[in-house]
């Protein structure tokens, strides 16, 4: 079986993410909460695909990584996003799954109070998986 465009496929989910992100952040301001829950609950479910997806394509490839080639500033810049992408998407699941739980529970404060940190960080997750998507598939030096 070809998982050769899993990557791709992930960044889309990475986008769709972003946009329910951003459309749920948008419906609470706006005081609807039904539509709200249903958005945010499908950013969860696109992103929990994400990670299986990952997974699997990971493990198809055994755990091999993409190098990037890029040197100076773009090899800099290219790991600093890296960097920050795998330390802040270690926290989602556990701040996507509070806010859940949270939000279900109508604990609404507590919600918010926490969606203050959380949806940022969920937000610069997607969309710097769409960067490095981007920076290694299509704007990858090729080695000399």
């Amino acid at each position: 079986m070809d998982l050769s465009s899993l990557p791709a496929v992930n960044a889309s989910l990475n986008g769709l993410a972003t946009v329910l992100l951003i459309l749920g952040r948008h419906l609470v301001r706006q005081g609807r909460v039904e539509a709200h829950r249903r958005v945010m609950l499908s950013a969860f479910g696109v992103s929990s695909l994400f990670l299986v997806f990952y997974v699997t394509h990971k493990i198809w490839r055994g755990f091999e990584h993409t190098a990037y080639h890029g040197v100076g500033a773009a090899r800099t810049a290219y790991l600093a996003i890296l960097g920050t992408h795998l330390v802040l998407a270690m926290t989602v699941p556990f701040l996507a799954l509070a806010l859940i739980r949270l939000g279900l529970s109508d604990r609404r404060a507590e919600h918010r109070r926490l969606a203050r940190v959380a949806w940022p960080v969920w937000l610069y997750v997607s969309v710097t998986g769409i960067v490095i998507y981007g920076m290694l598939y299509h704007w990858n030096p090729v080695p000399i």
